[in-house]
């Protein structure tokens, strides 16, 4: 039997004490953010946008990127599929986003953002398209209104498209590093091209957003972190994100008291996460109790001041925070130990 030197029992040490560190993640951070349900549509791999229901008490409309034909699900609480909608006539090229806002009649619809662009500039437009929301959950096709959209500022990658239920106006934040919020003209037109106008910077790698139902906050996320701000370019403070395999999507609960994370795979799950402090909008702050965190202290200052993402007025401990972004801390150390540990004990086996 050939004997094991001390050097690669070491690397051998620490290869499983990185294997066991990374396996044993996942456990942890489901424990860290409830999971509201689990995708059990098997044709929903790319979930990649999420948005209450208006008219459907835990429903919830999603869609699959660019791997599907144009079809959005409205997904129930429990996890099955409730309703298909093909949208007739159209090409889901890169579908990465959706959010509810009222149609010309005041009613509430469905909007689906055309807007990724993987290659940066290659689209010299992009398109949005809007559905009556149905006043009953059974599959259908229908006739949706299409807008064109461009940018002010050229050709966008984005993934996040947001609705302000104050003012009915659409949002875009795009995804480059330097990131950028984008407004629609004063009118959105379904005959001509609507130039969306860069007001403000947007944070880098977003992808998805939404606002709170009163329109008082809006959040933006990327894969690992989420940021609330009261309005353009007025950062309030950051979220905790749930580990996800490839965090993709964003929304308020119908409530407001929580938002929920989506993310792609088959069989993904929507996680919630409560908020605190400033990042509660102003229909749960100004509720009875509103403004309290669990412990009975006030969860932080007026709505609309800002405050840092790292300050504790948010009504988190150091504690509470550690128990989210703890796993994902530990996750990449373990990756790169693991990494180190291989290629030391490879090294090793080739001398």
């Amino acid at each position: 039997m050939k004997r094991v030197g001390r050097g690669r029992m070491r690397g051998f040490g620490a290869l499983t004490a990185a294997v066991a560190l990374v396996v044993a993640v996942p456990a942890s951070a489901v424990a860290d953010a409830d999971v509201l349900f689990t995708i059990k549509d098997e044709r929903i791999t790319e979930s990649s946008g999420l948005v209450a229901s208006a008219l459907h008490p835990d429903v919830y409309w999603t869609h699959n990127d660019s791997s599907d034909a144009p079809k959005v699900y409205a997904i129930g609480k429990d996890g099955t599929t409730k309703a298909t909608i093909t949208l007739a006539g159209v090409d889901a090229r890169d579908w990465e986003a959706i959010t509810i806002g009222k149609d010309d009649s005041g009613k509430p619809a469905v909007f689906v953002g055309d807007i990724g662009d993987n290659l940066h500039g290659k689209w010299p437009e992009v398109w949005i398209y809007r559905f009556a929301e149905p006043a009953t959950l059974a599959d259908a096709t229908v006739k949706a209104t299409k807008f064109r959209v461009k940018y002010d500022n050229g050709p966008r990658d984005a993934e996040a498209l947001l609705m302000d239920p104050r003012t009915n106006k659409l949002y875009i934040a795009s995804k480059e590093a330097e990131g950028g919020l984008y407004e629609q003209p004063e009118q959105l037109s379904p005959t001509g091209i609507n130039t969306f106008k860069r007001i403000a910077a947007g944070g880098s790698t977003v992808t998805d957003g939404a606002f709170a139902p009163d329109g008082s906050r809006f959040v933006l996320r990327g894969y690992f972190s989420a940021t609330v701000f009261a309005a353009p370019g007025k950062e309030l403070a950051g979220v905790d994100v749930p580990i996800q395999r490839q965090g993709e999507s964003v929304a308020w609960s119908r409530d407001g008291k929580e938002l929920l994370f989506g993310s792609e795979g088959k069989g993904s799950q929507v996680r919630r996460v409560e908020l605190k402090g400033d990042n509660r909008p102003d229909l749960v702050r100004n509720a009875p109790g509103g403004g309290k965190s669990e412990s009975g202290s006030d969860g932080g200052g007026a709505a609309g001041s800002t405050t840092s993402a790292g300050d504790e007025s948010d009504g988190e401990s150091v504690t509470d925070r550690a128990k989210t972004y703890g796993p994902g801390l530990l996750a990449v150390v373990g990756l790169v130990v693991l990494f180190f540990a291989y290629r030391r004990l490879g090294g090793r086996n080739r001398s």
